[in-house]
């Protein structure tokens, strides 16, 4: 019998922090005590998490046998057996639609920023996660996305400078969560994930270090620039980086002394340190953005 706990459980919830990157285009369009386009975002972050989390349903059926074999993700309600592969697809199908009906009567240009990014998560899903270099590509577009996605929603201009941070977070992210997976499963990498035969530790943590000092000089830059200061009407959001730079620095401490990264979002949410530095950031972000 199919229990709601399961499906929930299968939607991963613990992911949904991801669609938190939806609140970035409302907080600094000084838009953030809206409360009409509060609500919106809102609105835009609970179709997100439910289109987000039928993709994952999706993923997980196209990975069932590999997934069968990995020491975390065998214990997925779907690679465990417990909700069938049918059924399976009968709830991807299911919450695919509502939630893309939902974007629709939200709002029309979002709704078309859901659909770009339904169908390039499953096109990943089927076939391009087997893409060298473009697999991490696409994982850091969904990010990207979001973003766009809450701009849309509360229909205000996108800054290109928070693209190109987004973008390079992102990259970031989903190079070290690939760095962890193929550490973890050493030997059996390629039989798990047939695309962690074309990567190597050394390659990633190369890919890593680029993408590393971009994002840091990239934000430094966003926060100086003329652009963001005729902007704000403020100098004052450079005094933002110290925290981008201890929370890179102790995501990197993590991934290299601790060997962890493969969950992103359990990482942040279970490093304290970590969690507290996000925190202060978001308040001095919105302290400077707002008060100032």
């Amino acid at each position: 019998m199919l229990k709601v706990q399961h499906v929930i459980k299968s939607l991963r919830p613990t992911q949904w922090t991801k669609n938190l990157f939806i609140f970035a285009s409302l907080i600094f369009a000084q838009k953030f005590f809206d409360i009409l386009l509060l609500l919106k975002t809102l609105a835009a972050f609970a179709i997100f998490c439910l289109l987000s989390g039928s993709l994952y349903i999706l993923n997980d059926v196209c990975d069932l046998e590999e997934d069968r074999f990995h020491p975390k993700k065998s214990k997925r309600p779907i690679a465990s057996g417990t909700i069938s592969k049918y059924q399976a697809l009968g709830i991807f199908i299911l919450l695919s639609l509502s939630s893309l009906l939902l974007a629709f009567f939200l709002n029309r240009n979002f709704f078309v920023a859901s659909l770009i990014y339904f169908l390039l998560q499953l096109f990943y899903s089927i076939k391009l996660k087997d893409v060298v270099i473009l697999d991490v590509f696409i994982i850091a577009a969904g990010f990207v996305i979001r973003v766009i996605a809450g701009g849309l929603v509360i229909e205000v201009s996108l800054s290109s400078w928070l693209l190109i941070c987004t973008i390079l977070l992102a990259l970031f992210l989903s190079m070290s969560k690939r760095r962890h997976e193929l550490l973890l499963l050493e030997e059996n990498a390629s039989s798990h994930r047939p695309i962690l035969k074309e990567y190597s530790a050394y390659l990633l943590d190369q890919m890593i270090a680029v993408v590393t000092a971009s994002t840091l000089i990239a934000y430094c830059l966003y926060t100086i620039s003329e652009e963001t200061i005729k902007k704000f009407g403020t100098k004052n959001l450079v005094f933002s980086t110290p925290f981008v730079l201890y929370g890179i620095f102790r995501y990197l401490y993590l991934i290299h002394q601790r060997e962890k990264g493969g969950s992103p979002e359990e990482l942040i949410i279970k490093d304290k340190p970590l969690l507290i530095d996000i925190l202060l950031w978001i308040g001095t972000v919105i302290v400077i953005l707002y008060f100032f």
